[in-house]
């Protein structure tokens, strides 16, 4: 099928990921149809196949493509100390996940419904970036500053803690990001037994 008279193929692409993200994480991933995301965007359902197989693989790039921005998006100091690069990765975490809140909520809620090809793909990014905090957390155990029993359970509590901002955040609410920065900061130190 043809694109509706007026598309193109540069903004028609990525309306199709915008709105299949949105829908994907407002009414779910099983609930959305591929009709729907065409009426959202102002194409025909048939058009949507010029951009994307089906909707398993419009899943999966989304997802893909958020866990590779983040992972680029990452910069680790090794030369700076265990405690400011912990630090710098709480904060980091929080203003990422906050600036991509429907992809965060994808790649955390959504996993479900990925193949298992497609999930062990997810899966392999997933690890790489909690093992740059599990790293950070073993450099602080190794330099005394941090005392904790499993790093590896420990990573992934403070990822989960630090994901969770984006569920109750909301811009111009009591608290701003710096401040959210500052507690969640305060919380991780503590969480890691740091002095």
């Amino acid at each position: 099928m043809a694109r509706t008279q007026g598309s193109r193929a540069d903004i028609t692409g990525p309306l199709i990921r915008d709105h299949a993200r949105r829908l994907f994480a407002r009414q779910g991933y099983a609930a959305v149809s591929m009709r729907q995301i065409a009426s959202a965007v102002g194409v025909q359902a048939g058009a949507l196949y010029a951009y994307t197989p089906d909707k398993q693989a419009l899943l999966f790039d989304l997802m893909e493509s958020h866990m590779r921005d983040l992972l680029a998006a990452w910069r680790d100091d090794p030369g700076a100390s265990p405690l400011r690069r912990l630090e710098d990765f709480v904060r980091f975490h929080i203003d990422f996940s906050l600036d991509h809140s429907d992809a965060v909520f994808l790649s955390y809620m959504e996993l479900r419904n990925l193949t298992p090809e497609n999930h062990a793909r997810i899966a392999e990014l997933r690890g790489r970036y909690e093992a740059a905090l599990e790293n950070i957390l073993r450099d602080g155990i190794e330099a005394g500053v941090m005392s904790v029993d499993d790093p590896r359970l420990a990573t992934m509590a403070l990822i989960a803690m630090l994901t969770g901002v984006t569920n109750w955040y909301r811009e111009g609410g009591r608290l701003d990001r710096q401040r959210i920065g500052d507690i969640y900061w305060g919380l991780a130190r503590g969480a890691v037994g740091a002095a």
